[in-house]
């Protein structure tokens, strides 16, 4: 089994959402968090917390997160849940605090965490409505 970690986008199966702003889900959907294009993004609603769950098509092992918000709309604390090993709760595994920047993050995991489900909770928000956006998407790992 290879041990070279890539993007895991290409083998997601399901993402879902916690809220579109204005439920416009043409300009603000969760399709614009991985079509690689700059100018799209997810705009969640107003209210805190917010989420993005994503479903890949078989076990992956994440190694790292990456993550663009728009500045001024920015997840102050998030934490990554899976599944837990009894039914559908998800447990928290790893927590973390992005800067108020539109610059794109790279956060990486203590461990590699294999998981067939990821939920982000953003908690907080640095807009003081709760709303967050997202231009970038991105899950480095590799099958597991």
């Amino acid at each position: 089994m290879s041990s070279e970690t890539s993007s895991l986008v290409n083998i997601i199966s399901r993402t879902r959402i916690s809220s579109v702003l204005n439920k416009d889900n043409k300009q603000f959907g969760k399709q614009h968090l991985f079509d690689g294009d700059e100018e799209t993004c997810w705009n969640s609603d107003q209210g805190s917390p917010q989420w993005v769950m994503i479903e890949f098509k078989q076990e992956v092992i994440i190694k790292e997160i990456q993550i663009q918000f728009q500045g001024g709309f920015v997840g102050k604390v998030c934490t990554l849940e899976k599944h837990g090993d009894l039914g559908n709760n998800f447990v928290q595994f790893y927590s973390f605090h992005p800067l108020d920047t539109n610059q794109v993050q790279i956060f990486h995991l203590p461990e590699a965490t294999t998981l067939s489900t990821l939920k982000i909770v953003f908690d907080e928000s640095t807009d003081f409505f709760g709303r967050v956006t997202v231009y970038k998407l991105d899950f480095i790992g590799r099958p597991s």
